[in-house]
This record gives C-alpha cells, structure tokens and sequence, in this order.
C-alpha cells in the first residue's frame, strides 16, 4: 500500500490539537516519525528528550487547529 504521509502529518497535528495545554503544548503520543516529519516540516520543536509533551511552533499551533475544524468538525 503507498502512504501519503502527509496526510498522516495532517492528521496527527489535528489530533495534537485535542491535547493542547499551557496554550502551545501537546502530549507526544503519536509515532517518532511523524513527530519528526513535523519538526522537520517546523511545527513542533525537537520532540527528541524525557518531555512528555512538544511544543507547537506558532505556525504549527495554528496549521493545527486550522486542521482540527477541516477534518473533524461537523460544520
């Protein structure tokens, strides 16, 4: 099967959204390699460290609930 792992990305930075906290962390429970397709990409900082969280960068912050509303809301 060919993945589009950008969709992949799109998603899981939606689904960042649902576990923000102190405004621009998410917890980090979704795959290494998407996690660092994201820094790689400038949405989170470095995932890499004992942090249970990341840190959403302000463009990833916004891509991510921008995201949120276009694959999960009703509307």
């Amino acid at each position: 099967m060919d993945i589009d792992e950008d969709k992949i990305d799109e998603a899981a930075l939606a689904l960042m959204y649902l576990t923000l906290h102190d405004h621009f962390r998410a917890w980090k429970q979704i795959d290494w390699e998407v996690t660092n397709r994201l820094h790689e990409k400038g949405l989170i900082c470095d995932p890499v460290g004992k942090a249970k969280s990341v840190v959403l960068t302000d463009e990833g912050l916004k891509k991510s609930e921008e995201l949120f509303h276009k694959l999960f809301s009703k509307n």
